[in-house]
């Protein structure tokens, strides 16, 4: 985490890139979208599509939401596309958002977790409550 000299810190500098949290294609099914968040443990799952364009989220509790909801069998909702059953616009933030700012909307929203993604709406990373804030504090 590289800290700007200036003293603020900005979403880019504590985001946790690609690679480092749940994310799948929106044709995965949604038995595999589950398997691939819990190998994360952080309770979020982000979607793109073939060309890295964010879809939307799935959360832990958006899965408990939809199983007391949708009423067919499991193994008929599990061979669902995940983003059947994704927030299609959840909120989100930019790179060069300040920390501040972004821990500020991620309590007004009541979220942990925002999506980070660029103008062209290409997901770039994601901003996990718990770095965030051990980052304000050791500043």
């Amino acid at each position: 985490m590289s800290i700007q000299n200036n003293n603020k810190i900005y979403v880019r500098d504590v985001m946790v890139p690609q690679g480092k949290f749940p994310l799948i294609n929106k044709s995965t099914i949604f038995k595999e979208a589950l398997e691939e968040m819990g190998k994360h443990g952080l309770g979020i799952l982000c979607i793109i599509d073939e060309n890295n364009k964010f879809c939307g989220i799935i959360t832990d509790g958006d899965i408990r939401r939809k199983l007391l909801k949708v009423q067919k069998p499991f193994s008929a909702f599990f061979a669902d596309d995940a983003s059947t059953h994704c927030i299609k616009e959840p909120v989100c933030c930019n790179e060069n958002d300040s920390l501040n700012s972004a821990i500020k909307l991620m309590g007004e929203k009541q979220v942990w977790d925002l999506p980070v993604i660029d103008k062209d709406q290409q997901l770039i990373g994601l901003l996990h409550l718990h770095p965030a804030v051990k980052a304000l504090l050791e500043r």
